[in-house]
């Protein structure tokens, strides 16, 4: 499903930022637990045994640890990033709940040895947080630009993944020079699905 939520201005960042915000602060907890199911029941299926580079939810994005322990369970080695000052992420390995202690912003990060931001060219499949993704591969983050420093470095066959609820995948997204496109998004309904095909 692909929606054009109402802006205020098309091209405003920020307005995306709060419209979104506020559309997933009303969702209600048993919708963002079956959200999180579906999510973990696609990501069990997609066959990845190698690297993947992925995160742990919070607040109010879609996903739970159960997205990546099907990851686990399916065969997939998985990091998590470790925030540091504002540049590249750094990343160490997820081996279940109890490896992870609480960190900056809110977030979990795994305790145990971390990587540098190279690691993330191991991945096969890097699963990116996004408030929003549209049909041609733009992101929306949340400004901070972690992610647009840390993707230079990935393998250009890897599946760059948006992780978005369903109505967050839309028809366009305003973008900037710095921006790095996804290749693919995953939302909870409709899936794995491929982007770029449409400019």
């Amino acid at each position: 499903m692909v929606i054009i939520m109402e802006m205020p201005d098309k091209a405003d960042k920020h307005a995306w930022r709060s419209e979104i915000l506020r559309h997933r602060s009303s969702q209600s907890p048993a919708d963002h637990a079956e959200e999180a199911r579906l999510l973990a029941e696609t990501a069990g299926k997609l066959g990845v045994s190698g690297w993947v580079c992925a995160y742990v939810p919070v607040g109010g994005e879609p996903g739970s640890l159960e997205l990546l322990d099907a990851l686990c369970v399916g065969g997939a080695r998985v990091l998590l990033p470790v925030t540091g000052p504002p540049g590249p992420l750094e990343w160490a390995e997820y081996t279940g709940p109890d490896s992870l202690r609480p960190a900056r912003f809110g977030l979990l990060e795994p305790t145990g040895e971390v990587l540098g931001p190279e690691a993330v060219g191991l991945a096969e499949l890097i699963l990116v947080p996004a408030l929003a993704v549209d049909l041609r591969g733009v992101r929306l983050g949340r400004g901070a630009g972690y992610y647009d420093r840390t993707l230079a470095a990935a393998r250009p066959e890897a599946r760059r993944t948006a992780v978005v609820r369903d109505d967050e995948l839309v028809a366009f997204l305003p973008e900037e020079p710095h921006d790095l496109r996804m290749g693919w998004a995953l939302t909870p309904r409709g899936g794995l699905r491929r982007l770029g095909t449409v400019e």
